[in-house]
């Protein structure tokens, strides 16, 4: 996947619709008219996905009274976010994109670099979409730690 693929600030975000944690359906739509922080994550559990959910939930209260609603998505089943919502506390929702149709659609699927081996996967990504379903800001390759911190600076929250 090329850059030229990625969303820009200005794009309409593509609408989705996928299953949570408990099997519910969520869709983008169900946020019209909120602001909508979408980060993509390669698995549930594992020590990156962990650090950036995690610091997406110690700092939900800020990102919730700035008026942004988080979502997280990977392509774990249902059952698998449903144990790491449990274990970690994750207290905003985590879709499941199994057939990876929204990661590709965000351009959260494609090329990338792992250990000096070029791999087809997840790329870490965070996509913040506005009240009218807008591309406000379109992050690629972002690292788990420190990820939140530079987000809230970039979307000027204390």
């Amino acid at each position: 996947m090329t850059d030229s693929t990625r969303l820009v600030a200005g794009d309409t975000a593509p609408l989705f619709m996928l299953t949570d944690q408990d099997g519910a359906s969520v869709s983008l739509d169900d946020f019209a008219g909120r602001k909508v922080v979408v980060y993509f994550y390669p698995a549930a559990m594992t020590p990156g996905c962990t650090t950036e959910a995690c610091d997406f939930r110690d700092n939900l209260a800020s990102l919730a009274s700035a008026g942004y609603q988080v979502l997280g998505i990977s392509k774990d089943a249902p059952a698998k976010l449903k144990q790491f919502q449990e274990r970690d506390g994750v207290n905003f929702p985590l879709l499941s994109d199994a057939a990876l149709d929204v990661h590709r659609a965000y351009a959260a699927w494609g090329e990338k670099n792992l250990y000096g081996k070029v791999v087809t996967g997840v790329l870490r990504s965070t996509i913040v979409i506005d009240e009218t379903g807008v591309v406000q800001l379109a992050l690629y390759n972002v690292k788990a730690t420190g990820h939140v911190a530079s987000l809230r600076k970039k979307l000027g929250i204390d």
